[in-house]
């Protein structure tokens, strides 16, 4: 028992201690090595300079995270729904599939920056902050749509052809083959889309500019156009921290959905 005990604690310090450690290593090198160079904070400040910004403009800059954070869960829900819609329409339908798929994937790789502005023309100015959501949800949708997808079409065919002998309607099958069988491939989709809702929403605020986004991107523009570049670093430190923050509560709910019978879950654990 104290072998397992010590096991663990040692497990905790690696995963947890040595990142830290890193982290401020790191960071003290960085002031170190600023300060010995005499490196102008308008080209590169110190973790201090940036943390002294960020407390100042502590403010401005929680009220720009949350519309960041607002946009970005907004977008990933909607875009976890249609690929969950679509991963159940393609799976049923292989005509549907066969016909939607490579638009999907056309939309996947299109870059956001190039149809960013004329989805800002069609919604309007005046409603920034939809096009930007609408921005995101493209960049989050296709990794729920793929995994679904595949999760889906890897049921176990003779659980399916064993629901279907039993009496099962087509919509019982994916209640209780198809859905439990994609739910591992959805939950790691779940991480990816998450950050690519994040990434998306960032480079909308971006194009949008001038003022009609208020999230964490336009105070780096701001801050960029006054030469203020420790609060361009605070707020690279706030969407760093966003973007961690959702991985991690993402990683939690996986672990916590298939701990009791997935062996995915405890490979991670260990």
């Amino acid at each position: 028992m104290s072998g397992k005990t010590i096991y663990i604690a040692d497990g905790v310090l690696v995963r947890w201690g040595l990142p830290f450690l890193f982290g401020i290593a790191v960071l003290t090198g960085w002031e170190l090595l600023v300060v010995w160079l005499d490196v102008p904070d308008y080209i590169l400040p110190g973790p201090l300079a940036i943390g002294e910004a960020l407390v100042t403009g502590f403010s401005s800059l929680m009220g720009s995270l949350w519309v960041t954070l607002r946009i970005t869960l907004a977008a990933f829900v909607l875009a976890l729904l249609l690929g969950t819609g679509f991963a159940v329409l393609f799976t049923e339908s292989r005509l549907a599939a066969r016909t939607l798929y490579p638009y999907a994937v056309a939309l996947q790789v299109t870059p956001i920056v190039a149809i960013a502005p004329l989805i800002l023309i069609w919604v309007g100015l005046d409603n920034a902050e939809a096009a930007v959501t609408i921005l995101a949800v493209i960049a989050a949708f296709f990794p729920v749509l793929a995994n679904m997808t595949a999760g889906m079409r890897a049921a176990d065919e003779n659980l399916v052809d064993l629901f279907r002998l039993y009496g099962a309607s087509r919509w019982q099958i994916i209640r209780g083959v198809r859905l439990p069988s994609a739910l591992p491939y959805l939950l790691s989709a779940m991480k990816i889309s998450a950050g690519l809702a994040l990434i998306g929403t960032v480079v909308a605020e971006f194009v949008a500019g001038s003022g009609t986004s208020t999230g964490l991107a336009w105070r780096i523009i701001e801050a960029g156009n006054r030469l203020q570049v420790d609060r361009m670093f605070a707020a690279l430190v706030l969407l760093s921290f966003l973007g961690i923050s959702l991985f991690f509560a993402l990683s939690a709910l996986e672990h916590y959905l298939l701990r009791h019978w997935h062996d995915s879950a405890e490979r991670q654990a260990k």
